[in-house]
């Protein structure tokens, strides 16, 4: 275990903004006092953690138990085809491309539901799903059959009809990857793309189902590691506060919980510092940070928020209380959701 030790700030443990994720199916001592150490505000699940729902179902009561009395939100990417973690105890669903071919809202609703009620049986909160990439490229090597449509309309229409399942269902859904992941040449998993398309087409593509889920209420995003010079030509948008501020948080007005794609991604962890990273991600309006398959990683963000606010406590306190109504909002959401499943 690593030598670093967690550190409280006044208004709570820095590890409630962090995410984090697990290496095993199960708990050893290690593991707990790792996440004790932590306390994060979020685990996320992967394919490493199991495939099965029952065996799902006891971690996720373990890091519960692990973290009491503090509350723990639990997250997985389930969107359905190729990118679902878990394989049995929970609906297959169609890949995205292949629901948005059918054209039926409705079928894409009941799927969505179907998914959220089998999630929310295991003990998951929140699906980092849907997908509300547009399939503009052809070429691109990440998001393909992940998207609903490549008209931008349909992808709003069918993306936020998933998402309106997922919560019928009891679960929070989390639209991705905003700006716009849908016209890159590269994986962000792997190196930084750039979306060169200029503002007009952003806005008559790209950004079109992103601001419909705004504008609709969706309760949660979670940014794109890329750059889009037409918005901010130094910055990727996770990192950018002409990108989250500006268009998201103040020109349509979004007040749901934003949290950023993993941050050990190779889009943003080669180019940039990790102080710089975690800085800025916080500045630009992120609520949560993901920082994943690490031990050390989310113990150094942590140190690094405690040493942010020890050089401007005013102004990062402030930011910590607009991150926080934002959280319990949501905390509020799937308690709802949690109480629903009890009766």
């Amino acid at each position: 275990m690593t030598s670093r030790t967690a550190r409280k700030g006044s208004d709570g443990e820095w590890g409630q903004w962090l995410w984090v994720s697990l290496p095993g199916t199960s708990l050893d001592k290690e593991d707990i006092l790792w996440l004790k150490s932590i306390r994060p505000g979020g685990v996320v699940l992967f394919a490493e953690n199991g495939t099965r729902a029952v065996d799902v179902r006891g971690l996720v009561s373990s890091v519960r138990e692990a973290l009491a009395p503090s509350d723990v939100w639990i997250a997985i990417d389930q969107e359905g085809g190729r990118v679902a973690r878990l394989k049995e105890g929970v609906p297959r669903v169609p890949t995205a491309r292949e629901l948005g071919d059918r054209g039926d809202p409705a079928e894409i609703f009941r799927s969505g539901m179907e998914l959220g009620q089998a999630l929310r049986k295991i003990g998951i909160d929140i699906d980092f799903a849907p997908v509300l990439d547009v399939d503009s490229n052809p070429g691109n090597p990440v998001i393909g059959d992940r998207s609903f449509s490549r008209d931008p309309y349909l992808a709003a229409r069918f993306g936020m009809a998933f998402s309106r399942g997922l919560e019928a269902g009891g679960v929070v859904p989390c639209g991705k990857h905003y700006p716009g992941h849908g016209d890159t040449l590269l994986d962000s998993h792997l190196a930084l793309p750039t979306v060169k398309a200029p503002l007009s087409t952003l806005q008559e593509r790209e950004l079109v189902p992103f601001e419909v889920a705004a504008l609709e209420g969706i309760p949660m995003m979670m940014t794109a590691h890329v750059i889009y010079p037409a918005l901010d030509n130094r910055w990727p948008a996770t990192l950018s506060h002409a990108v989250l501020s500006g268009y998201l948080r103040k020109k349509w007005g979004y007040g749901g919980v934003l949290v950023s794609d993993d941050l050990s991604m190779a889009a943003v962890g080669h180019p940039y510092r990790f102080p710089v990273v975690v800085e800025r991600a916080l500045a630009a309006s992120c609520d949560g940070l993901l920082v994943l398959k690490s031990r050390d990683k989310p113990l150094e963000a942590m140190e690094i928020l405690q040493t942010l606010v020890s050089k401007n406590p005013a102004s990062w306190q402030r930011r910590f209380e607009r991150s926080r109504d934002r959280r319990e909002r949501l905390g509020k959401l799937i308690a709802r959701y949690r109480a629903a499943g009890d009766r």
